[in-house]
């Protein structure tokens, strides 16, 4: 079987340019004494917008790696994946991001909630799991909630994964399972459940995404009480410990933290759970490249300050339509988004400053950050302009981005 590393970072590149920037920073941590595999990944959504093809993230990556002679191991990530957009990966891809979240929630039959139960006797009752603070008791009634809630879902993600295995080979490639978008966190008999019926369903998954308390939005840092996602995340991890013991799962399987980038206050927490229990990690995204290319146009000037500007204004005159497919991972006061006249009036550095995520700096606007990271679809439109001005400012851009992952990201994350 194709292992997943114990330590990986998604790292997005939504116009395959920064492919050798962001490696540099797993270099740099590699000489800290910390080996993080680099997983890039890109959905069938983005290539749509985008107007690429999955094949050209592969390429960027092998270029990448060829070119700064990385030793360890790399991935390429199909994120976001489902049974009618797999194909077009399967070639180049050998991670795969098995999306069920339409299926979250639709009622199976009865027959087969209660064949799930007949085999698992053991979820119903008082369950005694070591690392969780205490034993939680769940009825039989319990157990048929949550299997009426998941079981689809779990059904879905084997067929997406059968389908794969069949075109790929079950050894050549690395299953991940989203089930972090549903309307409540899983509580840990939730989270038992669900890998139960992955095992049913001998999907050999490697790393699970699941729902925790808070609001992940894109691009900014969490929001949401940080006692409860310590409980939970610690809890999280002595329920997938206590599976693979259970039922077989794959011994790296590990938990993922999607709208993982630049969650600040939550690495604490994860450092010292990952110190204390040697579990893995897959970081879903490590750092949003395509807002420190931004930041390196503007930071530049001249002409990429202009087109950021434009971006920007464009982006604020059609701010529903942009936020709409992402109405659920942002949160926009629209009275603190400046002018495009303001912006207009502000030099390169204040712009930057706009953008990078930096808590606590005077020129920080969490606000016009979460605007552009939903907005990378204005700079595929300008085309040719846009790629050739990351061309031309090549050496600033590439600062910012791999500055981002290693200093903001890995530093707190690995290094402390």
């Amino acid at each position: 079987m194709l292992t997943l590393e114990r330590f990986s970072f998604g790292v997005g590149d939504r116009f395959a340019h920064q492919a050798k920037a962001q490696l540099q920073a797993f270099q740099k941590l590699e000489a800290e004494g910390v080996v993080v595999a680099p997983v890039w990944n890109k959905s069938n959504r983005e290539h749509t917008f985008v107007g690429s093809e999955p094949q050209s993230v592969f390429d960027a990556a092998q270029a990448a790696i060829s070119a700064k002679g990385w030793k360890h191991g790399w991935h390429v990530d199909a994120d976001h994946i489902r049974l009618e957009t797999v194909e077009r990966f399967l070639t180049c891809s050998d991670f795969f991001t098995l999306d069920v979240a339409d299926s979250i929630g639709q009622p199976p039959a009865p027959a087969e909630v209660e064949a799930f139960i007949a085999r698992h006797p053991e979820l119903v009752g008082t369950i005694t799991i070591a690392g969780v603070s205490e034993p939680f008791t769940t009825t039989r009634k319990e157990v048929e909630t949550v299997v009426s809630k998941y079981l689809l879902a779990v059904k879905e993600a084997g067929n997406i994964y059968r389908h794969i295995s069949a075109k790929k080979g079950e050894a050549n490639f690395i299953a991940e399972v989203s089930m972090d978008e549903t309307d409540a966190p899983q509580t840990p008999s939730e989270l038992l459940i669900i890998l139960a019926a992955l095992a049913d369903e001998k999907v050999r998954v490697q790393t699970i995404a699941p729902k925790f308390t808070g609001r992940f939005n894109k691009g900014v840092d969490y929001v949401g009480d940080l006692a409860q996602f310590e409980r939970e995340f610690n809890d999280d991890l002595a329920v997938i410990a206590h599976a693979v013991q259970q039922y077989g799962l794959p011994a790296n399987l590990k938990l993922s933290v999607h709208s993982g980038s630049d969650k600040f206050s939550l690495y604490p927490i994860i450092r010292r759970a990952l110190a204390r229990t040697g579990a893995g990690l897959h970081l879903k995204t490590a750092g949003t490249t395509w807002l420190e290319e931004l930041v390196g146009l503007s930071e530049a000037g001249g002409d990429g300050l202009v087109l950021t500007k434009e971006i920007y204004a464009y982006a604020l005159a059609h701010v529903d339509e942009l936020c709409a497919p992402y109405a659920s991972v942002i949160d926009i006061d629209h009275s603190k988004l400046p002018s495009a006249e303001v912006v207009n009036q502000w030099s390169g550095p204040e712009l930057a400053n706009a953008i990078r995520h930096i808590p606590g700096h005077p020129g920080f606007n969490s606000n016009v950050r979460q605007l552009l990271h939903v907005s990378f679809k204005l700079a595929a439109k300008a085309g040719a302009r846009y790629l050739d001005l990351l061309k031309s400012n090549e050496e600033i851009v590439a600062k910012q981005v791999t500055e981002n992952i290693f200093e903001r990201h890995m530093r707190p994350l690995f290094l402390g």
